[in-house]
């Protein structure tokens, strides 16, 4: 492995640096988690006691029409329950964004979002078979009669549509085809088939029509459920990109395809934003500034300037390249929970890949760790797509940072994280050389999810445990 020698500096120069960094937050976090959970668990109790007064335990066992009827009652009452979350996961509503983590809202939006799309085409079908065996009469007929007659079902298969578009390029090979950009917008369009497909429920559902304080109990859900989209995905990022005037300082390369970007503002000290964050920008550069994209902060706040840093990969990251001092931007975030107050212990084992690296270093520059506690992996295709070199040396200089490159074309066998060059070593075996007291470290990821997950396994071969891992995915 190349490693580059650490310099080590008095332990009074880290006490110079303002203590960020506290351990005894795991006690927020669980409550924060217990109350996302509790929501859920109660909106989903309620589903059952809809169903249950509708007489859905007397239809299940009657082996008739009505058993199709009420499977498929059930199925839309859950579906409808998976889209709620789904909207609620992704409003970066504060005690889902603390109670579960970038990361595992990631995981859930996902998994809630197909098994949503599977119920909702379920309950259609169920429905469509049991109706029709009560009238005797052709599915497709009733198909058409529930489709043209029946209060909402236009709006509702308009809906459909739109969520059936969204699955499809959710998919992650008809993901891959797709940018960044052009995927994103077409996943907005989520929130418009929810809000077209779940309102015939309410107007022609049993269980709605016939017990009203249900009616009103899922209308104030929904109409909460859009409040706090409008709050926490439009109102409040407005009022503080607006409060904070935040515009670009300066612009550079960083390494051979890479660009930092520096923004200043206006009483950015007051904005509660930490190291390991991250926000959705958006840059005031001309057509196409509506794209939000999601930047992690690569330097820890100081109270005066933000700054990012992004591998020139596709058309966002290229756009940063050729911004001009005093763009306006405007922010969402900050979000993430990725940050020192998750800590454990005081020894820092972070390690990333590509773009991954820039939170992790500003990781390292905000929290609290002596002369040779902090290891630093890094994993490059090539040595001049390095991103940070610069404050990477200077961590090395000015605090003793133990630092080493993982350079090359990907590793076959089991550890596919590693470079060819290492595929000698067992990704475990390498991990616990780097840090023998692996066991004393809490480990920070940042890269592309596969490899996330190639590190993650080779952690917990190494006895790491999961409370001391700590990773935030970005994406869905």
């Amino acid at each position: 492995m190349t490693a580059t020698t650490t310099v080590p500096v008095p332990a009074g120069l880290v006490a110079t640096r303002r203590e960020r960094s506290r351990v005894g937050r795991p006690h927020a976090r669980l409550v924060w988690h217990l109350a996302a959970t509790a929501i859920i668990w109660l909106t989903s109790l309620v589903v059952v006691a809809l169903w249950v007064a509708g007489g859905g335990l007397q239809a299940l066992i009657a082996l008739d029409a009505e058993t199709l009827n009420t499977f498929g009652r059930l199925s839309g009452l859950v579906s409808a329950n998976l889209l709620l979350y789904q909207v609620l996961l992704m409003a970066r509503v504060p005690v889902f964004e603390r109670g579960f983590g970038r990361d595992g809202i990631a995981r859930m939006h996902r998994f809630v979002g197909f098994w949503s799309f599977w119920l909702f085409s379920a309950h259609i079908v169920l429905q469509t078979l049991g109706y029709a065996a009560t009238a005797g009469i052709n599915p497709f007929v009733q198909l058409w009669e529930f489709v043209w007659d029946y209060p909402g079902m236009l709006l509702a298969t308009a809906g459909t549509l739109l969520l059936l578009l969204v699955v499809a390029t959710s998919i992650r090979r008809a993901r891959r085809r797709l940018r960044y950009e052009s995927w994103h917008l077409l996943h907005l369009y989520g929130y418009l088939g929810v809000g077209l497909a779940v309102p015939h429920m309410l107007w022609t559902g049993a269980d709605f029509t016939a017990h009203p304080l249900a009616s009103v109990y899922w209308w104030a859900l929904w109409g909460a459920t859009a409040v706090a989209v409008l709050v926490f995905r439009v109102g409040l990022p407005l009022a503080r990109s607006l409060r904070h005037d935040l515009r670009v300082s300066t612009v550079a390369r960083d390494g051979d395809r890479g660009v930092a970007v520096t923004m200043a503002g206006r009483g950015l000290h007051r904005m509660p934003v930490r190291a390991g964050q991250f926000f959705v920008w958006r840059f005031l550069d001309g057509p196409g500034w509506t794209r939000g994209h999601p930047f992690s902060l690569a330097a820890a706040p100081d109270g005066r300037s933000l700054t990012v840093a992004a591998r020139l990969v596709g058309d966002g990251t290229h756009r940063l390249a050729s911004l001009r001092p005093g763009t306006r931007v405007l922010i969402e975030g900050p979000y993430g929970e990725m940050t020192a107050d998750v800590r454990i212990g005081r020894k820092l084992l972070l390690i990333g890949a590509g773009a991954g690296v820039a939170p992790l270093i500003a990781l390292a520059e905000e929290a609290a760790w002596a002369p040779g506690e902090a290891t630093l992996l890094v994993r490059d295709h090539a040595e001049g797509d390095a991103l940070r070199r610069g404050e990477i040396a200077r961590l090395e200089r000015d605090r003793g940072l133990r630092y080493a490159a993982l350079v090359g074309p990907r590793a076959p066998g089991v550890s596919p994280w590693l470079p060819a060059g290492h595929a000698g070593w067992k990704g475990a075996d390498l991990l616990r050389y780097v840090a023998p007291d692996l066991d004393q470290y809490d480990v920070f990821l940042c890269g592309p999810g596969p490899w996330m997950d190639a590190v993650r396994a080779d952690l917990r071969r190494a006895g790491v445990a999961s409370t001391r891992i700590h990773a935030e995915s970005f994406t869905v």
